[in-house]
């Protein structure tokens, strides 16, 4: 008999996914409710192994998706899948073991960091919650994944504040990346850092995506950097997914009009140029890492 692993094509699969917020009409004591589509029938499939991205302007609905997929939004509608399981209205067992699987990096490293708590602290947090006691010891983890981020492991008993920002984003991977998910959902995990602490971050995310098989919904609104992470790409707008397609599709061969306007606002740099400011900027963070 083979001990061969078969793993299902999809890790993720949203089906018909819709969010409806309800809100309070004009006026302290008005009865009148107001209903907003956040997210309108969504439909997408993760491929196990692989980087959907998902696009947009900003309140396009993007993240609202993350979160739903995440399950920490609950859907109006829909249904979400994961390896092929039925989670949509899943007991508290069934979540505790998909919030082991499903991890979120978020968009603000600073804000979703205590500045409380050492980083030792913050990156076995996840292991605390889920009640989880690695053989090797908690803090010989942390190190460890502080190494795999590339961070100073002799670092952990620092706090957020001392960090740069891209630094900080790494701690927030390691944080993620503690209880060894199948799928990292990333909310816009690199708009809030300089573009080239971003090049940095996503070389790291695939790095990581290589040596664990990870999965990744990568939200964004840069389809530069999308273009660098992205197997597949989904482009959101009003709620809606208005066009679906491989990287090469989206980026060669756009259909929608909205996706051609986002294209048409991407930048255009000297691509030598831009090879030899991420090689200095390597170099640079490798001497503050030190």
């Amino acid at each position: 008999m083979s001990d061969t692993i078969v793993r299902p094509e999809s890790i993720l699969t949203a089906r018909n996914l819709t969010k409806e917020f309800i809100t309070r009409g004009d006026g302290a004591f008005s009865a009148k409710k107001n209903r907003f589509l956040a997210v309108n029938d969504v439909s997408f499939t993760v491929p196990t192994g692989q980087t959907l991205a998902v696009v947009g302007e900003s309140g396009c609905g993007k993240s609202t998706t993350a979160r739903l997929a995440a399950k920490l939004l609950e859907q109006t509608r829909g249904t979400l899948e994961f390896e092929g399981a039925d989670v949509t209205r899943a007991g508290t067992r069934e979540l505790a073991s998909f919030r082991n699987n499903v991890q979120v990096v978020f968009q603000d490293p600073f804000s979703s960091l205590n500045p409380k708590h050492t980083i030792e602290q913050i990156i076995s947090a996840p292991l605390e919650y889920q009640g989880i006691r690695p053989p090797q010891g908690k803090a010989a983890l942390v190190r460890e994944l502080l190494d795999r981020v590339g961070l100073n492991p002799d670092h952990a008993q620092r706090y957020p504040g001392q960090f740069s920002g891209g630094q900080a984003q790494r701690i927030g991977i390691a944080r993620a990346l503690a209880v060894k998910p199948k799928l990292v959902i990333c909310d816009e995990a690199v708009s809030a850092l300089d573009v080239s602490v971003q090049a940095l971050v996503i070389n790291l995310l695939r790095d990581l995506q290589k040596e664990l098989g990870l999965s990744y919904i990568f939200i964004a609104h840069d389809l530069a950097v999308v273009r660098q992470i992205a197997d597949t790409v989904a482009v959101m707008s009003r709620g809606k997914i208005v066009e679906h397609g491989s990287r090469d599709e989206i980026f060669t061969n756009p259909q929608n009009p909205y996706t051609r306007t986002l294209l048409a606002a991407v930048p255009r740099i000297n691509p030598e140029w831009e090879r030899r400011r991420l090689a200095a900027d390597a170099a640079e963070t490798r001497g503050v890492q030190a």
